[in-house]
């Protein structure tokens, strides 16, 4: 008689990339918070109720004028930080890179 067949082990779903993409953003909403939200933090509230519109308009401008400089270095910044946690292994559900 001869054995059987060898089974192949069940395949199980590793969410690596998913997890890689959800961690950049994290981050790349961390870092654009935290570069963008003193600016934001200057911005007076309006003294009159009516004023709402301007209040409004004086806190898109402020946030396109910060912003626009901050968003790339906010990239980058997500960017090593999450090369940097890859690679010491600090990321739950992402493992190491067997660098050999």
């Amino acid at each position: 008689m001869s054995a059987p067949p060898p089974r192949k082990p069940s395949a199980t779903f590793r969410p690596h990339f998913t997890l890689t993409l959800l961690y950049l953003a994290f981050f790349f909403l961390a870092y654009s918070l935290l570069l963008v939200a003193p600016e934001l933090m200057q911005v007076e509230p309006p003294a009159n109720p009516v004023d709402d519109e301007a209040a409004l308009a004086e806190v898109r401008e402020t946030i396109r004028r910060v912003a626009g400089p901050r968003l790339p270095v906010a990239l980058l910044l997500a960017l090593a930080t999450l090369l940097l946690g890859v690679r010491q292994g600090l990321l739950p559900g992402i493992s190491r890179p067997d660098l050999r």
